[in-house]
């Protein structure tokens, strides 16, 4: 088996070569169709998340081990499993749901094995998808993508999941009235343009400084799209809701954009962040109440909401985000595009003799 690890954090992803796992158990062993690159993998790369204030978390102290292969949005191949696994076949296509938890405490057994504190999550404390095979720990895992070409399923395990998870959280009668105001153009805000009207919302309004990534977002599905760049910015983002602002998501998570983020929102409103950009914020505590503002974090989400994802997008044939499709061996250089802010949609890892390793999608 072949897989590209990180060995050292923020040092390039060395090529390994190991003895393919045999599934024992419950185990499945997929053939890799499909890796997504996702953000968080930058996160995990280096190391840490900043906190603000000079602060960092670290994942090595919160138990991710070297060397680790990262890759959490996986679609592969069936090519054997366990003696115990049971309900998959051997040459079906699934995507994977990576969240995993202990399976054992009450977090899990309500079905929110992604709050999980003793999280077993792959691509972070067990190998991921940056690999041509991936040993997946039991049958459950494994998510029906009907005719989905494998690299437009992969990114619904964690872009597709967290935008869809988030947007449940505010209230129906919002959701299907009022404009939700993205922020972040990037994987999670364009899934989240995509997904809104799918879910019966009235549809997003995304900010976004990058002007390149404005047509993609209006492709998406955006009912329009704000540069923070502008001085009268927030100004247009009221106009484009329809005066207030009661929803918004934060795709980005920095010190500036959740700011911004309560200053626009109206009495009442409802701010949920997804980003993990880093930062540190200062909440004046009596405006929380006077307010009746809002702030809740959502991380992923967990089996039941991917599996009703994916037959929604089966349902709807919902549009593929823009996607750029590349050879396992580029997954270093797919890591720095993605750092350098030169990615638009989601960069796809696929196996080295797929017939188009450097396309994408068509819309």
């Amino acid at each position: 088996m072949i897989s590209y690890d990180v060995t050292a954090c923020g040092e390039p992803l060395q090529r390994q070569e190991r003895p393919t796992p045999r599934p024992t158990g419950d185990q499945v062993l997929l053939r890799t169709l499909a890796t997504g690159v996702c953000h968080s993998d930058l996160h995990i790369w280096q190391g840490s998340y900043d906190l603000g204030n000079g602060k960092l978390l670290s994942m090595l102290d919160r138990g991710m081990k070297l060397p680790l292969t990262m890759g959490h949005e996986v679609v592969g191949e069936v090519v054997a499993v366990g003696d115990e696994a049971t309900g998959v076949q051997v040459g079906q296509r699934y995507l994977v749901y990576p969240w995993h938890g202990c399976g054992q405490c009450g977090v899990c057994r309500r079905g929110d094995e992604n709050l999980c504190m003793a999280g077993r999550s792959m691509g972070i404390y067990q190998p991921g998808g940056y690999a041509d095979h991936v040993l997946v720990q039991h049958a459950r895992y494994l998510v029906d993508i009907g005719d989905l070409p494998p690299a437009q399923a992969a990114p619904y395990a964690c872009s597709g999941l967290t935008t869809y998870s988030a947007l449940r959280k505010f209230a129906p009668q919002v959701l299907q009235s009022e404009a939700v105001v993205v922020i972040g153009a990037g994987g999670l805000g364009l899934m989240a343009a995509l997904l809104n009207p799918a879910m019966g919302g009235a549809g997003c309004i995304v900010v976004e400084p990058d002007t390149a990534k404005h047509l993609a977002a209006l492709q998406a599905g955006a009912r329009a799209v704000v540069s923070p760049r502008d001085a009268d910015w927030m100004d247009q983002v009221r106009q484009a809701a329809g005066g207030a602002v009661w929803a918004i998501l934060d795709c980005v998570g920095s010190s500036q954009t959740v700011q911004s983020g309560i200053d626009l929102l109206a009495k009442g409103g409802q701010l949920v962040q997804v980003g993990l950009f880093g930062g540190h914020v200062d909440l004046p505590t009596p405006f929380m109440p006077l307010r009746a503002l809002t702030y809740q974090g959502s991380y992923v989400g967990n089996l039941r909401e991917l599996q009703e994802l994916m037959q929604l997008v089966r349902e709807r044939r919902l549009q593929p985000v823009p996607t750029t499709c590349m050879p396992l061996s580029r997954a270093f250089t797919a890591l720095l595009a993605l750092e350098h802010g030169q990615a638009i949609g989601r960069q796809v890892l696929v196996p080295e003799d797929a017939e188009t390793p450097s396309a994408e999608l068509p819309a």
